[in-house]
This record gives structure tokens, C-alpha cells and sequence, in this order.
């Protein structure tokens, strides 16, 4: 079983930017679909961004696209969550997963087998 462990959150103003960091070990995960979750208080998981397992493809949640970039370092394990123009309504833990064998990127939180702690960003306005 792999552990991933987010770092890079923080608070900051909105308008600012973040850069998020999944950084895997015990497994490789390296042909595996990578994805970023968030969580509010009293909100649900929700996805934010997915990855192939090779890089070259990504997909976003609506709210996120345009301002978040999803980028994978294979060779080090690890994931990463650039956030620009962040806005209060970002505020939340984030969480980094690594999706079952056999999804080429996946958007669905019962998709992923592996999951990271978090990280909390907070956005005030």
C-alpha cells in the first residue's frame, strides 16, 4: 500500500497563489491515474483535478479550470496541485489519491484506492 503525504497549504489572501505537493512512498504508483480532492467543513469530497498516469492528459472540475494546473514528476513520485487566483471559496482540506489499476484518469472518489491526509488551504477575502 502506498503513502502519500500532502504538503503546501497554507492561508493566504484572495488572489494569491499555491503550490500543492503529493509526494508518494512504499509503492510506485507510476502507472497509475493520480487525482486532487478537496473537502470544505460540512461539504463532501469533491474532485478538483485528475491526471494520467503518464502526464499527458488532465481533466478539471468546472470551479477549478483556467486558475488550477495538475502536474505528476514520476521519476520523484509525486504529484503536484498549482493554484493561481485563489478565491475563498477554495478553502478547504486537499487531498491527494492514486486511482485503481485500469483508469486513465478518473473523477469519481470511489475510483481511487489510496488516499493522502491532507493539506488545509485557507482563502480570505
Amino acid at each position: 500500500q502506498v503513502q502519500l503525504v500532502e504538503s503546501g497549504g497554507g492561508l493566504v489572501q484572495a488572489g494569491a497563489s499555491l503550490r500543492l505537493s503529493c509526494a508518494a512512498s512504499g509503492r510506485t504508483f507510476s502507472s497509475n491515474a493520480m487525482g486532487w480532492f478537496r473537502q470544505a467543513p460540512g461539504k463532501e469530497r469533491e474532485f478538483v483535478a485528475t491526471i494520467s498516469s503518464s502526464g499527458g492528459d488532465t481533466y478539471y472540475a468546472d470551479s477549478v479550470k483556467g486558475r488550477f494546473t495538475i502536474t505528476r514528476d514520476n521519476a520523484k513520485n509525486t504529484v503536484y496541485l498549482q493554484m493561481n487566483s485563489l478565491k475563498p471559496e477554495d478553502t478547504a482540506d486537499y487531498y491527494c489519491a492514486v486511482a485503481r489499476a485500469g483508469f486513465y484518469m478518473a473523477s469519481l472518489r470511489n475510483r481511487y484506492d489510496y488516499w493522502g491526509q491532507g493539506t488545509q488551504v485557507t482563502v480570505s477575502s
